[in-house]
């Protein structure tokens, strides 16, 4: 099991660290995916990314909790352990195929690379493993694929790249960065599928980070909810679309254009999440969210309602399930 134990992350702003990520913690079981879902600035990819300490070289530092992968601190690492963990154990898609892949390296070079990391095999064999990656994903013609540049092929190409060099080592775990951010809608659909074939298939968990609570409907099996860098709520995905607790969650859930009126405006929450060090006392959803009173301003909500492994942090939570009992 890949876990994240009560995680704090810092980042550096204004010549100081400023806490971005505070007490996270969530558990990706095999064979399941969960959806990381929120707005731009809750800390989703800050939180995907820690997983395999991306961040570190940019200045990113824990500052509580711990990662652990099997039982073992992925931050107890040594650089060369964690080599092995990345693409070998654990994966990731970044959500922009043209900046994760090296413009000047051709597609062959870069599987290869990956390939030779985690896989004893000869250069013919990883060569044959890349040809079979490309295919499983996909792409035609994929021996002379690799002899390609990554400004030779589209986003929807450089995608299926991504996914193949991510499956390359055979991983426990896939993390999905917005995987289909940068693509048209039509391609988006088939890679989605793709992925979704791909991890049903192999048996992978996956963390699947996105905005879109439509793919999450799709694709997840659990579902994380994070607003200005906690987990606000948190359960299954048939809990969390049959009875969203939290506000901030009937909120994101509201805006999803399938359930607008025909001829009305969409519906939007108003304000904008609040940055890094300029999080508010108590809830941080409070100047946005329609139910907060004085109390929601002062103390800060831990997980202030359950229901078996739903969960939510929020005290107006208990009152409106009584009050929907009631009816």
């Amino acid at each position: 099991m890949l876990e994240i134990n009560d995680l704090s992350l810092a980042v550096p702003m204004h010549q100081a660290s400023v806490q971005a990520v505070s007490h996270v913690s969530l558990s990706m079981k095999p064979g399941r995916v969960m959806g990381l879902v929120g707005e731009s600035g809750c800390g989703k990819t800050l939180t995907a990314q820690a997983i395999l300490r991306l961040g570190e070289h940019q200045g990113i530092t824990k500052t509580g909790g711990d990662i652990q992968l099997h039982g073992k601190s992925l931050f107890s690492m040594s650089e060369k352990q964690l080599r092995k963990v990345r693409g070998g154990q654990i994966s990731m898609i970044f959500q922009e195929p043209m900046t994760a892949l090296n413009p000047v390296f051709s597609i062959g070079s870069q599987m290869l690379e990956v390939i030779g990391l985690h896989l004893d095999l000869s250069h013919h064999d990883a060569k044959a493993h890349a040809i079979q990656l490309l295919e499983d994903v996909g792409l035609q013609d994929a021996e002379h694929l690799l002899q390609q540049y990554p400004d030779a092929l589209s986003g929807g190409m450089r995608q299926r790249v991504l996914i193949a060099m991510a499956m390359s080592a055979n991983p426990d775990y896939i993390i999905a960065d917005e995987p289909t951010t940068a693509l048209d809608v039509s391609v988006q659909k088939r890679i989605i599928t793709l992925l979704r074939k791909l991890q049903q298939d192999k048996g992978l968990g996956m963390l699947l980070v996105t905005h879109d609570f439509g793919l999450v409907a799709e694709m997840c099996d659990d579902v994380v909810v994070m607003y200005a860098g906690e987990v606000v709520e948190s359960g299954a995905v048939m809990d969390i679309f049959d009875h969203p607790a939290h506000p901030y969650t009937q909120a994101l859930m509201g805006c999803r254009p399938e359930v607008a009126k025909y001829g009305q405006a969409l519906t939007m929450i108003e304000g904008q999440v609040p940055a890094p060090g300029e999080w508010p006392q108590g809830c941080r959803f409070a100047e946005r969210c329609p139910y907060a009173d004085a109390d929601c301003r002062q103390a800060v909500a831990a997980d202030a309602w359950q229901d078996n492994e739903h969960i939510a942090r929020c005290v107006h939570v208990q009152s409106q399930v009584e009050a929907d009992a009631s009816c």
